[in-house]
């Protein structure tokens, strides 16, 4: 058959009776479906392909703070309640103890009292000296004066450093916001008494991700910058308003009953609810596959066949959709191995 087309084109190209006499032999052969001499060739070889998961993944802060009591002492204010927002050293509580304000007061005091001892030992030691000076005072008792006021100036110096202490556990009493973000939990009321290192408040940073876990056999697929694809959010407008596309920052090396963790970050997830749950879809597998253009494929009542260069029509079955370079292709399951020729139809 292939050395009888070959005959036609030969008479073709010699032109007269013999190209009209031709001509119907050529048709008939293309009718036939032979591979003309220009069609197009393409070489199967295997390629690494993904296979994609859809799964659902939830918002989470990327870290959570605890706002924490220094002192022991009763909750007098609280300025916050969940849901508010707190820029990063905010005071948003004040834990009093009524101790430490009667330990300043009766500091106050005995500096007062040793400011009026430090006063009548300089009035001694000037009186001792102005009797050392005429010959009335030994060198025994102006020493005594001198040392006495010295023992008074360390006195105070040392009363004020332990006011200064107190004074420092007074202001320890205000509970700061130790990162910027959103107030998740409010624990304790105005009135109740709080302990030294006890939570006031949990604060989500601003940094919001979505958190992933899968079965542990997808671990050896998840990489660190590997793209995600975002669904819509449930809560959206538009349920068909998909959010984009995303990245893996991180795979936690410890798997969590028996699954893997990652976190993605995601434009756009600063108005979420943390816990609230979004649509993902990641590479779940890579492996290698067959992949053909779509346009080599013939589609036949009830089957895909594939021409090979020799002009033989092998059945095939398809699977997914897949690109080669931008080109639309399709997986080949079997009918085909690397290698094989075919030809466009």
């Amino acid at each position: 058959m292939i050395r009888l087309a070959a005959r036609a084109i030969a008479a073709v190209a010699a032109g007269g009776v013999g190209r009209r006499a031709a001509m119907p032999s050529l048709g008939l052969l293309l009718l036939l479906g032979l591979p003309s001499v220009a069609a197009e060739r393409f070489t199967v070889v295997e390629r690494m392909v993904e296979d994609r998961k859809s799964v659902f993944a939830t918002v989470e802060s990327a870290r959570e703070v605890e706002a924490r009591a220094r002192i022991t002492g009763t909750l007098r204010t609280l300025s916050v309640r969940e849901g508010d927002m707190v820029a990063a050293g905010v005071m948003i509580a004040v834990v009093d103890d009524p101790k430490l304000a009667l330990q300043l007061a009766a500091l106050d005091a005995r500096l007062e009292a040793l400011a009026a001892q430090r006063r009548q030992a300089q009035l001694e030691l000037d009186r001792t000296r102005q009797l050392r000076a005429t010959g009335a005072a030994t060198q025994a008792r102006l020493d005594e004066a001198e040392t006495a006021l010295e023992v008074i100036a360390a006195q105070t110096a040392a009363a004020r450093a332990e006011r200064a202490v107190t004074a420092e556990q007074q202001r320890e009493g205000e509970v700061h916001a130790p990162q910027a973000g959103r107030v998740l939990a409010v624990r304790g009321v105005p009135g109740s008494v709080v302990l030294a290192g006890e939570a006031v408040a949990v604060i989500a940073t601003d940094a919001y991700v979505l958190r992933l876990r899968l079965p542990e056999r997808h671990a050896r697929f998840l990489r660190a910058g590997d793209a995600v694809q975002v669904g819509a959010r449930g809560l959206a407008e538009r349920p068909d308003a998909a959010l984009g596309a995303g990245t893996i920052r991180l795979v936690y090396p410890r798997l969590d009953a028996g699954q893997v963790v990652a976190d993605a970050e995601v434009a756009g997830l600063g108005d979420f609810f943390v816990g609230e749950r979004v649509q993902v879809t990641i590479v779940a597998d890579r492996r290698s596959a067959i992949v053909v253009p779509r346009g080599f494929i013939h589609r036949g009542a009830g089957v895909d066949l594939v021409r090979l260069a020799s002009g033989a029509l092998v059945p095939v079955q398809t699977g997914p959709a897949r690109e080669i370079d931008g080109t639309p292709a399709v997986e080949i399951l079997s009918g085909l191995r690397a290698g094989d020729v075919i030809l466009a139809p």
